[in-house]
């Protein structure tokens, strides 16, 4: 069996290929929407999820140390 493929059983959401689980997303979406059960970000929810993709980001790329010391990835 192999790993990593999406098409290792055959079956399921996620041995689709990309395009067809897009076009299944975006139909649940819009049918939550017509239905009113979507759920739609504030401003300021979208400002806190914003922050917080920031901070984790951030996180990932110091490890405790000073951002003034990250590389320079120009090329020169």
């Amino acid at each position: 069996m192999e790993k990593n493929n999406n098409e290792s059983k055959g079956r399921g959401f996620a041995s689709m290929d990309e395009d067809k689980q897009r076009e299944i997303a975006s139909q649940g979406g819009k049918a939550a929407h017509e239905k009113g059960t979507a759920h739609e970000f504030s401003s300021e929810e979208a400002r806190e999820a914003g922050r917080k993709g920031g901070q984790a980001r951030q996180g990932n790329n110091q490890e405790g140390g000073d951002s003034s010391n990250s590389e320079d990835f120009s090329g020169e």
